[in-house]
């Protein structure tokens, strides 16, 4: 499902910005920041009313147009098809936000494989695929950015499978960030802390109090997304949002890894349940 319009001439034509899990959480503010900073906009995800409904909100709201792409990133023929859309010469995105993702309460290895399997598929196998469809149209142009959602529990060993999958995009995008330079084009990976989405109330729980953590390591929506495409546009491979999480980020890179997985593991049940970064 699309928006039909016109494209505009190359000369005069707005940027777009293609981000996934673009309805709720992170996404959505990613898609209001883009919308606001003047990008028209390619949103996905798989609820296509919803879809439908948040592309109106932003078309009435910031005067762009928004095309919706509905897709189950877990489906590998989806992905494919949103792949295409990112390397359409025809059709350049110029802003790729690698989002949508989710988080599982469940161990590793007692949980279940089908719902670790569509985690990697998600928060891996998709990231892999679009950023090297966008990396390949983009260097082909010599402009444009790629921006992948990691988490500080990518730097977390003992955080399961959502932190070993974060670790994946960290490592990849600071990859992606090396092979690029030169070439105009930018790979940058946002790794926030909590951050407080719509996603806590559908889970049960409050950002504080009754989870184990204080309220000052939330963070809102608007900061993180500010922050990451502040640092995005300024060409820098790793966004840490706020002072204190960069301070956190700093000590787990240094503080040996053993220390770091025991602290985790003594921490509330209800903080350990839930993962850094999960906004999308």
């Amino acid at each position: 499902m699309t928006s039909t319009s016109s494209t505009a001439p190359q000369s005069t034509r707005r940027p777009t910005a293609l981000v996934t899990g673009a309805t709720a959480g992170l996404g959505a503010g990613f898609a209001t920041s883009l919308a606001r900073r003047g990008h028209d906009l390619v949103i996905v995800a798989r609820d296509a009313e919803r879809l439908e409904r948040t592309a109106a909100q932003l078309r009435a709201a910031h005067g762009v147009q928004v095309e919706v792409l509905v897709a189950d990133l877990a489906d590998r023929a989806a992905v494919a098809r949103v792949a295409d859309r990112v390397a359409d010469a025809d059709r350049p995105v110029d802003v790729l936000v690698n989002n949508a993702g989710f988080g599982l309460k469940q161990r590793f290895r007692d949980g279940d494989l089908a719902d670790h399997e569509r985690m990697f598929d998600v928060l891996c196998r998709a990231v892999l695929v679009l950023s090297r469809a966008a990396a390949g149209a983009m260097v082909a142009r010599g402009r444009g950015h790629v921006l992948n959602v990691g988490s500080v529990a990518g730097m977390v060993p003992g955080g399961g499978h959502y932190s070993a999958a974060k670790a994946y995009v960290i490592v990849l995008t600071e990859t992606l960030a090396g092979e690029l330079r030169g070439t105009g084009v930018g790979a940058t990976v946002v790794a926030p802390g909590y951050v407080r989405t719509e996603f806590h109330s559908r889970s049960g729980m409050r950002s504080g109090g009754s989870s184990g953590l204080s309220s000052r390591v939330w963070l809102d929506i608007d900061e993180v997304v500010d922050a990451a495409l502040d640092d995005m546009f300024a060409g820098r491979p790793v966004s840490v949002p706020t002072r204190r999480w960069k301070a956190v980020s700093a000590l787990l890179d240094v503080a040996p890894r053993r220390l770091v997985s025991a602290v985790w593991n003594a921490a509330p049940s209800g903080a350990r349940r839930r993962h850094p970064g999960t906004g999308g």
